[in-house]
């Protein structure tokens, strides 16, 4: 009796064993396949690299190499003009870039952020091909109180005297602001500050137009929307600043045609008048 007893126990003990084993066997499994499927989905996404700001970066702050970081960034999301690589930044030649726009920690570097290998964070080097800076003197009149930064756009108004009388005209519209007084810092925090003069980025055909306007009467600014790109012809004198409308002379009326003869009475000579024949 205890034999069987014991067989029973052992048979037992065994299909008990094995039990575990199987799970754990299929626990292991499943997390080998779990695995496999995590890192299958994670390649899925094909990665690249872009170059980050290590550190905040200020306006007009020479670029160095320990102020970048090398990221990875997916490649379906990878802006087409960031650069890639600290070495496509950091010049061999000793001729460093200067920042341009002020830039928080782990933001990508753009081209239109830093400046060209050795230039300074001057004007210069936000003119695009072809294109003059032109500088209006200004007050907190036409000025717009002060609100104006680089990198806003405006439109010109010019007022003087014309044949008509005194007239205000829109003459150039959506030009690009580059420098504030001698400043062309786009983050500049002294934003209540009243300038006295703006530079702005023109044609040289522009650049003539405004000369001439501004030595023939008054400029004004007018700060233009962020992505307004409307535009339309203005004009206005006082005459139509009044609503006067303007009153055409009357014509003269002629007067009827009168035909006469003369005819004598006795001593006197007399004027009839008749119809005329013509």
């Amino acid at each position: 009796m205890r034999s069987i007893f014991a067989v029973v126990l052992l048979a037992g003990v065994a299909l008990a064993g094995f039990a575990v084993y199987m799970t754990q066997d299929y626990i292991a499994g499943m997390q080998r396949e779990l695995a496999a499927a995590r890192a299958s989905q994670g390649n899925a996404v094909e990665m690249g690299q872009i170059v980050l700001a290590q550190r905040n970066l200020r306006y007009g702050e020479r670029l160095e190499a320990d102020a970048l970081i090398e990221a990875p960034w997916p490649v379906y999301a990878l802006p087409q003009d960031a650069f890639t690589r600290i070495e496509d930044l950091i010049s061999d030649d000793g001729r460093p870039r200067v920042v341009l726009r002020a830039m928080d920690a782990r933001e990508p570097i753009f081209p239109s952020k830093v400046s060209a290998p050795g230039a300074d964070a001057g004007i210069t080097a936000k003119l695009t091909r072809g294109m003059r800076a032109f500088t209006i003197q200004v007050n907190v009149t036409t000025g717009v109180s002060g609100f104006l930064r680089p990198g806003d756009h405006v439109d010109v108004f010019w007022t003087g005297r014309s044949a008509n009388g005194e007239i205000t005209r829109l003459i150039d519209s959506q030009l690009r602001l580059i420098a504030v007084d001698q400043s062309a810092d786009m983050d500049r925090r002294n934003a209540v500050a009243v300038a006295r003069n703006v530079t702005v980025e023109a044609t040289p055909q522009q650049v003539a137009a405004l000369a001439q306007a501004q030595s023939t009467g008054r400029l004004s600014l007018a700060l233009v929307g962020m992505d307004d790109d409307t535009s339309e012809f203005v004009e206005i004198d006082q005459r139509r600043l009044l609503g006067i409308e303007e009153q055409q002379e009357a014509a003269p009326v002629e007067a009827p045609q009168a035909c006469h003869i003369r005819t004598r009475r006795g001593n006197e000579v007399v004027k009839i008048e008749i119809p005329c024949t013509n």
